[in-house]
């Protein structure tokens, strides 16, 4: 039974993280009975077990199966003449090369001629020595003339063969690729039209979230953008193209303390040596750009606000069970070339509640904190966000995935205006007498100053050591004024109101102590 080829051009595709699956729509014009419908060709690293078809007309599917036509390889009269073209070139190369060592021993021969007669003539025999070497000389001109047109003969044989062999490259280029095809079986029970839906899953295509967060006052503007990608080998037209949440990733936090422990220094045993490790104290955003610069002058920014904001088309969402799908308002066509095209999905509007975080024993930086929550119906995928403030750019974070009603603390960048400051301002020790213990003081003073012209709030964190061992004790022994907030494995949290150009200071102490002959690990000033 031979199958009618229909077009059945892409229609739809739903793009997930990682794949993508494609529906192809055709019409085909049935007779009464049994007949076979081909739909293609399709893209060859489909999922073959992703096939399905549905229909709408007087007929049953009985069945879809995948059929790989080769294409046949080129073997005309042009390309067989091309082929021994260069086999004749080839020979003639060979042969001139053959030439060439032939004259090669002839010129090596006359030179040695040269030499035995030269030897055997004497001084009367002079006139045939002149004539000798004449003939000679005649013999050696031919040889290196006939040289140098070997080697003209041999550069056009060589252009003869780029020639050839770029013909010949050409044709086999034009040969058609294998080609993929669904057969589909169907039976009708009467002659008419009916229209077939073809869908598979292919893997190559992607799509990725990128953010814009807008810091406006307290206001937080987040538009959520699609980034589509595919190399699956066919291109998309502009169709119904929808995209599928998926698999959450990434992080990027505020600055947090991870406990200071200290405890007995013990001995290494020989032969091994282990490095002391040294605690990683990672402040969230200290690497992110400074605070925006100069704001523009008062009346471009009265001109600007006069202006109604331009509209950003939205997509259509529809919720499932454990997953979202995305319609764009507007379609795109996305070429099999790897490039990226963006769409917008949707923007929303957030409270924010500002406030600054800083552990200066790590880096004396202040990070702008922002504690929003999800108040939209979506679930955020995770992606890279870009930071505004205002208008200007000042970084970019990465985001978690964001349930509805979630709360998430987002780390928008380090602001130059708040200055702080640590320092070590006492440090004594007592070495241990008969019986006693050694003892060794520190003394802090952390300097927070407000440089901007509106009032804030500032987390700072600090930390004292934490015993492993019984052998060692430590102790408070000052906090002016008195932390918010102590956690049991010794983080201090201090806030701080701080009105314009306020300044504020905190001092705290800390004594550890340890018996006679224990080494302390782990101690800093």
């Amino acid at each position: 039974m031979s199958a009618v080829e229909i077009a059945a051009p892409i229609t739809a595709v739903t793009v997930f993280p990682d794949r993508a699956r494609v529906t192809r729509s055709g019409s085909a014009t049935l007779s009464s009975g049994e007949q076979q419908v081909a739909i293609g060709p399709l893209p060859l690293g489909l999922q073959r077990d992703s096939i399905r078809v549905t229909g709408r007309g007087p007929a049953t599917v009985l069945g879809v199966d995948l059929v790989t036509r080769r294409a046949a390889e080129p073997s005309d009269d042009v390309v067989t003449a091309l082929e021994a073209e260069l086999r004749e070139i080839d020979a003639q190369t060979a042969a001139l090369a053959d030439a060439d060592q032939v004259a090669t021993a002839r010129v090596a021969f006359l030179e040695r001629l040269a030499m035995r007669t030269a030897s055997a003539l004497s001084t009367a025999e002079m006139d045939r020595v002149g004539t000798f070497a004449d003939g000679l000389d005649a013999q050696h001109t031919e040889v290196l003339k006939a040289r140098r047109e070997r080697e003209r003969l041999r550069d056009d044989l060589l252009k003869r063969r780029a020639a050839t062999e770029r013909r010949l490259a050409d044709l086999r280029g034009r040969r058609q690729p294998d080609r993929l095809l669904a057969i589909v079986t169907l039976a009708a029970t009467e002659a008419g039209e009916a229209d077939l839906d073809l869908s598979y899953v292919v893997t190559g295509a992607s799509w990725t979230s990128t953010f814009d967060l807008r810091l406006t006052g307290e206001r937080l503007d987040l538009s959520w953008f699609a980034l589509v990608t595919q190399q699956t080998g066919e291109d998309w037209p502009e169709c119904d193209l929808r995209l599928s949440t998926a698999r959450p990733a990434g992080a990027l936090s505020v600055p947090e303390l991870d406990p200071w422990y200290v405890d007995i220094l013990r001995a290494v045993p020989a032969p091994a040596a282990y490095a002391m490790a040294e605690m990683d104290f990672a402040v969230a955003g200290s690497a992110a750009p400074r605070a925006p610069g100069a704001a523009p002058a008062p009346q471009v920014m009265a001109a600007k606000r006069a202006r109604a904001p331009m509209q950003e088309a939205v997509a259509t969402v529809d919720q499932g069970p454990v997953a979202a799908t995305y319609r764009p308002q507007r379609p795109i066509a996305v070429p099999a070339d790897g490039t990226g095209h963006r769409t917008v999905i949707g923007t929303f509007e957030m409270q924010a509640r500002l406030d600054y975080v800083t552990a200066p024993v790590t880096a004396e930086d202040a990070v702008l904190r922002a504690t929003v929550v999800n108040s939209t119906t979506h679930t955020l995928p995770p992606g890279r966000a870009s930071l505004f403030h205002d208008g200007d750019f000042v970084g970019a974070t990465a985001l978690e995935p964001w349930a509805p009603e979630e709360e998430r603390e987002l780390a928008l960048g380090v602001d130059d205006r708040v200055r702080v400051e640590r320092e070590l301002t006492k440090r004594s020790a007592s070495k241990a007498t008969l019986g006693s213990t050694r003892r060794t003081e520190t003394e802090y003073e952390i300097r927070v100053a407000n440089h901007a012209d509106r009032a804030i709030t500032v987390t700072v964190l600090d930390q004292l050591p934490v015993t492993r061992d019984g052998a060692i004790t430590v102790k408070e022994t000052i906090a002016e004024p008195a932390p918010a907030e102590r956690s049991d494995l010794g983080v201090l949290t201090w806030k701080l109101a701080l009105a314009p150009q306020g300044t504020a200071k905190i001092r705290f102490g800390v004594r550890v102590e340890a018996a006679k002959g224990v080494e302390i690990a782990g101690w800093r000033d």
